[in-house]
């Protein structure tokens, strides 16, 4: 029996992976679920799947969840804060962590599954993104797996040999093609990109997704943020990382050879396949998903990414391309500059410009450890705060 802990289980990712789990009960236990402030959420998943441990980011939310799970006469112990989702992380009887935390809220116990050696199920694309080399120190020094969950990355691990290791001329690969469904605004006129609400930024017209990733998909910042972990999972620099836009999302990713060879893995827009490919592996396992009808589908289409739409993706190919601790700054900015969009505190063209604008005034000096990333992360968060009030 397979011990795993689900972080950010209240979430799109965290459902869909217990959906998973429910489906092989002979084969996992989830032993701790973890959720930020949802304390009637939590309580559900505890009651339905009876882990040890759960944990609440928010004391208050855990000191409500101890009365509420206390109430429903289950013993499962709540933990609280960094060091409770840390903890959980370090079990010995916790083998796969699946790490689904949004934002930079999941770096300290992704890090933490790392150094413990665990499978990682890396959905939190911020410890790659924020943490690179820290993380794939990490990794390493543990002895962990790390298994992509994004539906890109996870389908670029399938297009590429068992052999790979982190070394595309040594396998023969040529280049990365990471697909975008191009998100709620693909074919809006630019003039009205000024205008949108934050509920047209979140109607994704192809996935279910919590509100600052649906966001960053209508930027496209979610695929930049994609790039440069797939420079991080795959060893490959930013001219081998191409981006296509392909609105039906049946496409997941692609992989060219050097022989002409492009490689795709497809199938219907469900995270529960990219969960079950991760939980599995090597082997493969039933998800609950619904067989692709090519036919019923009827057209794929693809097209090259308009930068003046989306100049969030140049944006992150520009921090990939600088190095250093640019790539934590474009995240930290978007991630203040997505709040405030949604506080309706900042227009949806004005995300690219705080972004940009807090690049500009930031140096992206190499960090050498966790403290000096955290500063970096605290400082630019704080020169985009200070850079929305100036525009207001």
């Amino acid at each position: 029996m397979i011990g795993v802990a689900v972080l950010g289980s209240t979430g799109s990712i965290g459902k869909s992976t217990l959906d998973v789990l429910a489906r092989h009960p002979d084969r996992f236990r989830a032993v701790a679920l973890t959720a930020n402030s949802d304390v009637d959420g939590l309580a559900g998943q505890c009651r339905a799947a009876r882990p040890d441990y759960a944990v609440m980011a928010d004391p208050d939310a855990a000191a409500a969840l101890r009365a509420r799970l206390a109430t429903l006469g289950l013993p499962t112990q709540v933990f609280e804060g960094p060091d409770g989702l840390c903890a959980v992380c370090e079990l010995p009887e916790v083998r796969y962590v699946m790490a689904a935390i949004v934002g930079a809220a999941g770096l300290l116990p992704a890090l933490a599954a790392a150094r413990a050696g665990k499978r990682v199920l890396l959905a939190n694309k911020e410890a790659l993104v924020m943490a690179g080399p820290l993380f794939i120190a990490a990794v390493k020094a543990g002895g962990a797996e790390v298994l992509p969950i994004d539906s890109e990355h996870n389908a670029v691990f399938q297009c590429l040999p068992a052999r790979f290791g982190a070394d595309l001329d040594g396998v023969g690969v040529r280049r990365i093609l990471l697909t975008a469904s191009g998100g709620p605004f693909r074919t809006t006129p630019l003039e009205a990109l000024g205008s949108v609400t934050p509920a047209q930024a979140c109607a994704h017209p192809n996935w279910s997704m919590g509100r600052k990733i649906s966001v960053d998909s209508a930027t496209m910042m979610n695929k930049g943020l994609e790039v440069i972990e797939a420079h991080w999972l795959f060893g490959a620099p930013a001219d081998r990382i191409d981006v296509v836009l392909h609105p039906q999302s049946v496409v997941h990713s692609l992989v060219e050879y050097a022989d002409g060879s492009v490689l795709a893995q497809l199938g219907n827009p469900d995270m529960r396949t990219p969960i079950a490919h991760a939980l599995g592996w090597p082997d493969r396992l039933e998800s609950g998903v619904a067989s692709l009808n090519l036919a019923e589908v009827g057209r794929l289409d693809f097209e090259a990414p308009d930068h003046d739409r989306f100049p969030c993706l140049g944006l992150a190919y520009a921090a990939l391309r600088r190095g250093g601790a640019a790539p934590a700054v474009l995240n930290a900015a978007n991630e203040v500059a997505v709040q405030a969009f949604l506080d309706g505190r900042l227009g949806f063209m004005g995300i690219p410009r705080v972004i940009a604008e807090v690049m500009r005034r930031t140096e992206a000096a190499a960090v050498a450890d966790l403290q000096a990333l955290l500063a970096v992360d605290a400082a630019a968060r704080s020169l985009a705060g200070q850079v929305i009030g100036e525009a207001r």
